[in-house]
């Protein structure tokens, strides 16, 4: 009896009994507990005990637990200043959070792709940081608008590069990806997060889908030469629409969905009968077609090709008619492909409508839109990054820039997921998820933006989670 207590002692001062607990042995143990417990035995300190105590104490899960343990000398005196307003920025800025708010710069990103090495089936939910991108400055201070809490859901079933990936039409928890393998996978991401329809039929590439407005149907493009239409409840394509080369980008008509427009690589835009199935009208252009997108009310459709030119063009809601209006020659030397084409119908920036426009080569660029001149484009700002091997895509972020800014998210070959702010004429970059252990291909926001999905050329799809005190800023708004 006295030697099961004294063994019964040592194993409660043993550091290394406690993190062995960290790794659960059964495969029917609680998801959240797998996913905390094998970071923290990742992370795992000289005294584990001890950091234990002051982690549970803390009560702020891990990203405050990390914080905490690496807080400076004089964290309990430390007096942050307010940041000023500078020209450029319109005074749009707040004061900077509390002590419990700084962020500093940590060696995350090895730790974090060594634990999706090591733990590739891992779909529930794990606690990451994330850190800020400016190198200029060791320590930096989380701004609300995009701070984030951690990972909300990982889907790491695909095994090979997810090429483009959206959340349902107005929704919150329809998630579908689309792979270089021809699979497009539809998941939710509510609790517990799971993959309802795995629609199999491309053969090549899936290049681009949207989902009607109901969120019933999805439309596919392939690099073999189809469309496919999808029925999501049963998990059927319900049309196959053949054409003579890849069929590049695709949207349904925001207004009349008996409307499917298609960019290809024949240097068309086809508008095709939902119902049919039948071509109804088509426009030529100078080069393939890559991305494209409609405005509000459908009656204009902003596309770019691949050798960087924007068209606007102008589209019948009731008829299908299309005519060219605009064309924006691109001012880079370097002719590649557009990879991304946002539409979006507001912008404290320009007090209007604004398109987000992104190439191969690494340009952001942000045009105003004149709704009164057939949809003209003006440059407003562009935004140089490396240039990309992949077809990086990006997004908005509007509901981070009704106070502050103008922010864009976009994947990176670094294996990052960037937020730059096209406003600020020095430190764009501000802020970064790390997580993802590839190139970063696509972005997408749910429909109130408290979640974030990217996906990598692994075939990894990650959603990431945004700061409770911002989505509660965010309602009152």
């Amino acid at each position: 009896m006295e030697e099961e207590t004294t063994e019964k002692k040592n194993k409660e001062i043993d550091p290394e009994f406690f993190s062995s607990l960290l790794q659960p042995s059964t495969a029917d143990s609680d998801p959240d507990y797998i996913g905390i417990r094998r970071l923290l035995l990742y992370r795992k300190l000289d005294s584990g005990i001890d950091r234990r105590k002051d982690w549970r104490c803390n009560g702020k899960a891990y990203v405050a637990y990390r914080n905490y343990i690496r807080r400076p000398r004089n964290w309990e005196t430390l007096q942050i200043p307010s940041q000023p307003s500078t020209p450029g920025q319109s005074g749009r800025w707040t004061s900077s959070p509390g002590p419990l708010s700084i962020l500093f710069d940590v060696d995350s990103l090895s730790s974090s792709r060594d634990f999706l090495s090591r733990n590739p089936t891992l779909s529930h939910r794990a606690s990451f940081s994330s850190s800020m991108s400016d190198a200029d400055r060791p320590l930096r201070f989380v701004e609300h608008a995009y701070s984030f809490v951690g990972m909300h859901c990982i889907f790491d079933t695909c095994k090979a590069s997810v090429t483009v990936l959206k959340f349902g039409h107005m929704s919150s928890d329809i998630l579908a990806y689309g792979a270089s393998d021809g699979c497009l996978t539809v998941c939710t991401v509510s609790q517990p997060p799971s993959i309802l329809q795995q629609l199999r039929g491309h053969s090549k590439d899936v290049t681009d889908f949207d989902f009607s407005s109901n969120n019933q149907y999805i439309a596919s493009s392939s690099m073999d030469k189809t469309v496919r239409v999808w029925e999501i409840s049963k998990g059927h394509c319900i049309r196959v629409i053949y054409g003579v080369s890849s069929q590049l980008c695709i949207r349904f008509h925001p207004v009349n969905n008996n409307f499917l427009s298609v960019g290809n690589a024949n240097r068309e835009i086809t508008v095709i009968n939902f119902s049919t199935g039948r071509i109804i009208n088509k426009a030529l252009f100078d080069n393939e077609i890559t991305a494209m997108d409609n405005d509000h009310t459908g009656q204009l459709i902003f596309c770019g090709d691949a050798k960087g030119c924007m068209y606007t063009v102008s589209m019948n809601s009731h008829t299908g008619a299309l005519s060219r209006s605009h064309r924006n020659r691109s001012s880079s030397k370097r002719k590649t492909p557009i990879t991304t084409v946002q539409y979006r119908t507001f912008s404290l920036l320009t007090r209007g409508p604004v398109l987000l426009v992104c190439t191969q080569d690494g340009s952001l660029s942000f045009f105003s839109v004149a709704l009164e001149v057939q949809g003209y484009l003006t440059l407003c700002c562009s935004l140089k990054l490396a240039p990309r091997v992949h077809s990086i895509r990006a997004s908005f972020c509007p509901l981070l820039s009704l106070e502050k800014g103008e922010f864009i998210v976009s994947g990176s070959e670094d294996s990052n997921v960037y937020f730059y702010d096209l406003t600020r004429p020095k430190h764009t970059c501000v802020n970064k998820l790390q997580g993802h252990s590839s190139p970063v291909i696509g972005v997408a926001w749910n429909h109130g933006e408290n979640l974030l999905a990217s996906s990598d050329s692994d075939g990894t799809v990650i959603v990431w989670k945004r700061a409770k005190d911002q989505l509660k800023n965010d309602a009152k708004r």
